[in-house]
């Protein structure tokens, strides 16, 4: 069986800001999710685990990671410089219980009603030449186009249905019920190499606007192996950047 392990790390908000910034890797008003991914990928390299959520300080990191526990701390160890260290929350200390990595259950029996918690970005893709809304578009706003006579949705019910399909698009699992517990519009950085096939000096940084939104609640497993590659792989797009991490728990727990 393929190892499966979840790991926490406490990183702290406001030297991680300063960190990122002196990178050039967070949007004003911005999302931490970039920096994160950066900071992430300068320590861990092909080992970086994903997808990961970052709730708050306080809850700190929760990441999926196909890496064990002893070559994650080694890769910490040799590859993280003092500040970017310290700005995760690697090291144990006053502030941080330091990296911490324990076995996470991968099979779940065709089935097993699940509660659960993501956080999403709910976008639909369109074509290339699709130029007025580019490759993807706010499922909402999406939904507003394509139902002008029929009665209007509420937000949520958009975002849960497009929610359901995610599920339902592998045969991983049935949605029985969700609740949209946090929506805001957030700018995620993301760069491109366009200026690098152009022969420019550098990747250049786009700033997205999109939907931000976070779901608790309940669903049934429907196939043992599609259901473990949606947890190794995520929820919708923007995996590396902060979100799609199925987060869960057992169905009697209040989700």
């Amino acid at each position: 069986m393929t190892a499966f392990n979840l790991m926490h790390c406490q990183p702290d908000s406001r030297k991680l800001v300063l960190w990122a910034a002196r990178q050039g890797w967070l949007p004003a008003g911005g999302d931490l999710g970039y920096a994160l991914h950066a900071a992430l990928h300068r320590v861990f390299g092909e080992r970086v685990p994903k997808p990961f959520y970052f709730r708050d300080a306080r809850a700190g990191l929760l990441a999926y990671t196909r890496s064990s526990a002893e070559e994650l701390h080694e890769a910490a160890a040799l590859c993280a410089a003092p500040d970017l260290a310290d700005a995760l929350g690697l090291d144990a200390g006053p502030r941080s219980p330091g990296l911490g990595v324990r076995a996470f259950p991968l099979r779940w029996s065709a089935g097993r009603e699940l509660g659960f918690e993501v956080r999403v970005r709910p976008m639909r893709r369109y074509k290339a030449e699709d130029r007025e809304h580019g490759t993807e578009r706010d499922a909402y706003r999406e939904h507003e186009a394509r139902v002008e006579d029929e009665k209007e949705l509420a937000r949520e019910a958009v975002y849960a249905q497009w929610l359901a399909e995610q599920f339902e698009a592998t045969g991983a699992a049935k949605l029985i019920e969700a609740r949209m517990t946090r929506f805001q519009l957030t700018p995620v950085l993301r760069r491109t190499q366009s200026s690098e096939q152009q022969g420019g000096g550098g990747r250049k940084a786009r700033t997205i606007i999109g939907p931000d939104a976070t779901f608790s609640g309940h669903l049934r497993v429907e196939d043992t192996e599609a259901f473990a590659r949606l947890l190794m792989r995520g929820v919708g797009r923007h995996r590396a950047f902060g979100f799609g991490m199925l987060l869960l728990k057992p169905a009697s727990i209040s989700a």
